[in-house]
């Protein structure tokens, strides 16, 4: 059964930071790349940043030099470091697959966690 769990969002004033955390199961974890998604109601989903099994990583233009992505496969776990947020980074973040997995027919997408910026 494919479980992920987002968690480590909140409520931050423009300029911090937070880590967002993500544990998986039921998927091959440590031999697929893994990804952070956001996504706000006026807006699709986007990728945010993605990681290889071998720890390749890659971030979207609009968060290059502020958000990191990391992974242990150990412990099936994929972080996000964020630092220096902006409001236009408030969404609910989800991580997944890259590509991301689908159970039967369907996507399959957690529960998400909030991250909102404002001061």
């Amino acid at each position: 059964q494919v479980q992920l769990v987002e968690s480590g969002g909140g409520l931050v004033q423009p300029g911090g930071s937070l880590t967002l955390s993500c544990s998986a199961s039921g998927i091959a974890f440590r031999l697929i790349s893994m990804a952070w998604y956001r996504q706000t109601p006026s807006k699709e989903r986007e990728l945010v940043a993605s990681i290889t099994n071998g720890g390749r990583a890659n971030v979207a233009e609009s968060v290059k030099g502020r958000f990191t992505i990391s992974r242990d496969n150990a412990k099936n776990a994929v972080n996000l470091q964020m630092i220096n947020l902006k409001p236009e980074d408030t969404a609910v973040y989800y991580c997944n697959a890259d590509p991301p997995v689908n159970v039967g027919s369907r996507r399959y997408w957690g529960q998400g966690t909030q991250v909102t910026v404002s001061s």
